[in-house]
C-alpha cells in the first residue's frame, strides 16, 4: 500500500483507540522504506508521544517485568518504559520497531500485551494504539519467521515506495530541491535493493535523506561530494546525482522567473526536471509572501512554456499536493489549466 494510504490508516487507527475498535497494524517492508517515519509522522500530527521498543534488543523478563517477593506471594514489577496515562499522557503510540528480529521467546511475551493490551496485572491505557514494524525473511536482515499465534494479533500491511508519496513529503522535510528533480529525472532510483547482492549502501527514501546532508555539507568541496553521495546512496546512484547536480550550472534565472520576466524553458530533460522542482520550492515558500498570489502566478505562466507539456502539469502536480486547494485561488490557476485540458489526468 502506499505510503499516503498508511498514513490515513494508522491516523484512522489511532482515533479508534478512543472509540474501542483499536486494531493493532503490522507494517511489512524492506529497510529504508520509512516504516518508523511514517508512526511517528502520525503520533506527531496528533500530538501524542510514541515509545519505541525495540524487542530484537530485550529479553522476556524486560517485557514481563522482574518478580519479587510479597510476604508469601510473588508479584512482578511493572517495566517503566511501558505506557503509563499519569506519567506518558492519556493518548500516545506504543510502537515495537523490528518485531520480526526479536528471537521467538521475546515475541511470545508480547502476545497478551499486543491482543489483550495487557500483560499480567499491567494494562495499555485505553488512548494508545500499538503499531509494529518489522522487514519481510527475504531482505536480508537478522528476521525470525513470524508466529502464526502472533500474526494473528496483528493486521498487515505491506509499505510500497511511491515517488509521488515520497516527494510530497520532500518538499515539507526540506529536501534539496535538486535532489527531488534528480529523482523525477530517474525515478527508478527511489528505491533499488537487491537482496541477493546483500549491498551495504544503496538508494532508499532513508538514505536519500542522507544524501540530503551530504549534499549541504560537502557541496563546496567537490573532491569529496561524489564520495559521500556514493557512500549514502551507492556506488552508480551517487556518480548520477553528482554528475546531475554538476550539470546544473546552465540552469535559467529562478529569479527572473518568479518577477514574471519571460525566460526561455531549457531544453535539456534533466535541467527541465531541475527547474521545474526548484520553481515548487519557490512557490511553497512564496506562501508567506506578501507577493506570494503573484509568485505563484508567474510560475504557473512558465510551467505553460516548458517543450514537454508533462513537465509542467508535474509542476503543478508536485505544487498541487504540496500546498492543496490554496493553488485554486491563484487566478492564474484557471488559464493553466485550461491550457494543459488535453494532457491533464487526476489521481
Amino acid at each position: 500500500m502506499r505510503p499516503a494510504q498508511l498514513l490515513r490508516v494508522l491516523d484512522r487507527e489511532l482515533i479508534s483507540t478512543a472509540e474501542g475498535q483499536h486494531t493493532p497494524v503490522m507494517l511489512w517492508g524492506p529497510p529504508g522504506v520509512g516504516k518508523s517515519q511514517m508512526v511517528a509522522q502520525v503520533a506527531s500530527r496528533h500530538q501524542a508521544p510514541v515509545i519505541d521498543i525495540r524487542l530484537s534488543q530485550m529479553e522476556p523478563s524486560d517485557l514481563r517485568g522482574i518478580p519479587f517477593r510479597t510476604e508469601h506471594r510473588v508479584e512482578w514489577a511493572i517495566p517503566a518504559m511501558l505506557p503509563n496515562a499519569q506519567r506518558h499522557g492519556p493518548k500516545g503510540v506504543l510502537f515495537l520497531d523490528e518485531i520480526t528480529s526479536a528471537p521467538p521467546a521475546v515475541s511470545a511475551a508480547a502476545y497478551q500485551l499486543i491482543l489483550d493490551r495487557r500483560l499480567g496485572d499491567y494494562e495499555v491505557p485505553p488512548g494508545w494504539a500499538i503499531f509494529a514494524a518489522g522487514n519481510r525473511q527475504g531482505d536480508r536482515g537478522v528476521t525470525y519467521s513470524m508466529p502464526a499465534p502472533l500474526a494473528n494479533r496483528f493486521s498487515h500491511f505491506e509499505v510500497e515506495t511511491h515517488l509521488d508519496d515520497w516527494v510530497a513529503w520532500a518538499y515539507g522535510a526540506g529536501i534539496d530541491e535538486r535532489l527531488i528533480a534528480f529523482l523525477r529525472f530517474r525515478p527508478e532510483l527511489l528505491f533499488d535493493f537487491d537482496p541477493a547482492h546483500n549491498p551495504v549502501a544503496f538508494p532508499s527514501p532513508r538514505s536519500w535523506e542522507f544524501a540530503h546532508r551530504g549534499l549541504h555539507k560537502f557541496e563546496d568541496e567537490p573532491d569529496l561530494l561524489q564520495g559521500t553521495l556514493q557512500a549514502c546512496v551507492g556506488p552508480a546512484a551517487g556518480i548520477e546525482l553528482t554528475a546531475f547536480v554538476r550539470s546544473l550550472d546552465q540552469m535559467p534565472d529562478l529569479d527572473a522567473i518568479v518577477r514574471g520576466e519571460t525566460v526561455p524553458a531549457p531544453r535539456e530533460i534533466d535541467l527541465q526536471y531541475a527547474v521545474a522542482a526548484a520553481l515548487v520550492g519557490r512557490a511553497i515558500r512564496a506562501l508567506k509572501d506578501p507577493d506570494g498570489i503573484t509568485i505563484i502566478g508567474n510560475i504557473l505562466h512558465y510551467a505553460g512554456r516548458f517543450p514537454e507539456r508533462e513537465m509542467g502539469v508535474m509542476l503543478v502536480s508536485d505544487l498541487h499536493r504540496a500546498v492543496g486547494s490554496r493553488l485554486f485561488d491563484v487566478p492564474a490557476f484557471a488559464d493553466w489549466a485550461q491550457r494543459v485540458s488535453d494532457v491533464m489526468f487526476y489521481d
